[in-house]
């Protein structure tokens, strides 16, 4: 079954970015925000086989691929955090 390797990377990498802000919510609301609109702004990254995911890893491991995606997770952050959508 295709997986979009993209969103792994994503869910590994949130919470090391979070941990360098104060005062952001860290609700699972918000979480799935900060994921939604990074993925949307990411390309994806579809991978069916074995071959494919050793690919995906081998391109995670690019210093300038993780720079690429925490870059777009931290304006996903200050989108949500400028843009709370609950109490």
């Amino acid at each position: 079954m295709p997986k979009n390797y993209m969103e792994t990377v994503v869910d590994y990498l949130i919470p090391s970015v979070l941990k360098k802000y104060e005062n952001i919510c860290t609700c699972e609301k918000c979480i799935e925000d900060i994921k939604a609109i990074a993925l949307n702004n990411l390309p994806p990254m579809y991978i069916v086989t074995d071959q494919g995911n050793a690919y995906a890893k081998l391109n995670e491991m690019s210093s300038q691929f993780k720079a690429n995606v925490i870059q777009v997770i931290v304006e996903a952050i200050e989108k949500v955090k400028n843009n709370v959508k609950h109490d």
